[in-house]
């Protein structure tokens, strides 16, 4: 199995289990947005905060050959370690920033 494939089922599991735990205090939804094709994965989140309208990306991820590029990551804890332990290698996942500056630089563990 092309491992592109295997890593658009582990992404798409990871941002399910991620967005189960919902904010309890708001009126928060938390969804996960899973284009396949395409290879973007996000997480968003929607609804009232006390007086105020949110409507924004938490997570989004896009699969660049055999790597993982986090473009933006705003979970608590990040869900880097997550897709490691799902089995991604830590070396295929990198930061946006890190891929556009051509600084190709691996996500640690503990990001």
């Amino acid at each position: 199995m092309e491992c592109s494939l295997n890593y658009r089922d582990i992404l798409k599991k990871t941002l399910q289990e991620a967005t189960r735990n919902q904010p309890r205090l708001q009126a928060i939804q938390l969804y996960p947005v899973c284009d396949l094709d395409s290879g973007h994965f996000l997480a968003i989140a929607t609804g009232w905060d006390k007086q105020r309208w949110i409507d924004t990306i938490l997570f989004h991820a896009r699969l660049v050959g055999d790597r993982v590029i986090i473009e933006e990551d705003n979970f608590e804890q990040g869900l880097s370690s997550a897709l490691i332990a799902a089995g991604i290698p830590a070396e295929n996942i990198i930061t946006g920033l890190n891929y556009q500056s051509g600084a190709i630089a691996a996500v640690s563990p503990g990001m």
